[in-house]
């Protein structure tokens, strides 16, 4: 995956948010999958999984939208 800089810039700080606030407002549950959640990052997607049981936020995918949500979770 090849990021400008200024794109790298703008995904780390979205997921350096999702520290603070894993479910900010502009955040979407993926449709058949009750766990997972996704952050739009221009084109990009960031798709992630909160375990409020263990204060982790798992990143489970970050990835142009024509290709995250292709793969079988």
């Amino acid at each position: 995956m090849a990021f400008d800089a200024r794109l790298q810039n703008r995904v780390f700080d979205a997921l350096e948010t999702l520290e603070g606030e894993p479910r900010p407002a502009r955040a979407k549950k993926l449709q058949g999958n009750e766990e997972l959640y996704r952050v739009r990052v221009g084109d990009y997607r960031i798709v992630y999984e909160v375990r409020d049981a263990v204060l982790i936020v798992v990143i489970v995918e970050v990835g142009n939208r024509s290709d995250v949500y292709k793969k079988k979770r």
